[in-house]
């Protein structure tokens, strides 16, 4: 039987070539490169600060704004690259979890079953309404969704993060140039990076999913394998909610970028300023949603696991 740092991670074309070690190993990686980004980002702040209080001048204060807001964006959207890594690890530990139950349960099992098992149809279990069916339930939805784009959603948001950060620094080198032209691409920047950010977040909501799916699946082939009655969570009200945050946050990341695009193109300083003014607010909103339903999206699977441990005991104990 293969040990937990064996386990493969499905690849795209649904081959198996990516390591649950080399996963989490990745994502340790990009959270220390975040966080010497970050560090540098600060760096750069703190000069910005110093030549403020000296009443240096407004382009070197604009270029230094510019440069440490790409990279500290860009050292956020690193770090979240590396969280989901980490979540892509964590499901190849699930899928073992359940090739270990589908090995130990039978060994544990007492020879005789206590009683009749449990009626097929809906009941309501201490953790939620749950149903009972003859075999695994199918995916729902959210999982084939959450199967096909987290990917997607993943590479997006890496590039749209670094091509922000590379518009960020031409940016900063138009200030002393081409004040106009900085401002416009300074709009360009916020509203690309931020639309990564979302990307990025959508990314990892789509991994929490695939989790659950895991869990889900994992837990109701391993009943039907032994021959039991399949007991399922049915879809909580927090992984309802977390699916409407997470569409309703990605939209808004979407309108933010439009918003920021339309800006680049306006030449009046009044109403750039305006502009920069609730832009910034949207952007953080959307980013709040996405940010929430992830909380949702995690007490859903810490549920799904009480759920599951919970019929592992009664499966152990009754062999039922």
């Amino acid at each position: 039987m293969a040990t937990s740092t064996q386990v493969l991670v499905d690849a795209p074309d649904g081959s198996a070539s990516i390591t649950s070690t080399t996963l989490r190993k990745t994502g340790l990686g990009l959270g220390a490169i975040a966080t010497g980004a970050a560090t540098i980002a600060f760096v750069g702040a703190w000069n910005e600060a110093q030549i403020v209080s000296e009443g240096g001048s407004a382009a070197d204060i604009a270029t230094l704004a510019i440069w440490t807001f790409g990279l500290t964006t860009l050292a956020f959207g690193t770090a979240k690259l590396g969280i989901a890594s980490i979540l892509l690890a964590i499901r190849g530990r699930v899928l073992n979890r359940v090739n270990s139950l589908k090995f130990a349960l039978p060994q544990l099992m007492p020879q005789a079953a206590s009683g009749g098992g449990r009626a097929l149809g809906d009941y309501d279990s201490e953790f939620g309404p749950a149903t009972a069916t003859q075999r695994a339930p199918t995916p729902l939805p959210i999982h084939r969704l959450a199967s096909l784009m987290w990917l997607p959603m993943l590479a997006m948001a890496a590039m749209a993060l670094f091509v922000g950060f590379i518009l960020a620094l031409v940016a900063a080198g138009n200030v002393a140039s081409d004040p106009q032209l900085a401002v416009s691409q300074r709009a360009w920047v916020q509203g690309l990076q931020f639309l990564g950010e979302g990307f990025v977040l959508a990314g990892i909501s789509f991994l929490l999913a695939r989790i659950l799916a895991a869990l889900r699946s994992g837990g109701g082939e391993v009943q039907q394998g032994l021959g039991l009655t399949v007991e399922t969570l049915r879809m909580p009200t927090t992984a309802k909610i977390f699916v409407v945050l997470m569409i309703a946050g990605l939209m808004v990341e979407i309108v933010q970028f439009i918003a920021y695009a339309v800006v680049a193109g306006l030449t009046d300083a009044t109403e750039i300023a305006v502009a920069f003014t609730w832009l910034g607010p949207l952007r953080e909103f959307g980013l709040g949603l996405l940010l929430a339903g992830i909380v949702l999206a995690l007490a859903t699977i810490a549920r799904a696991l009480d759920f599951q441990t919970a019929r592992v005991v009664q499966i152990i104990t009754r062999g039922q």
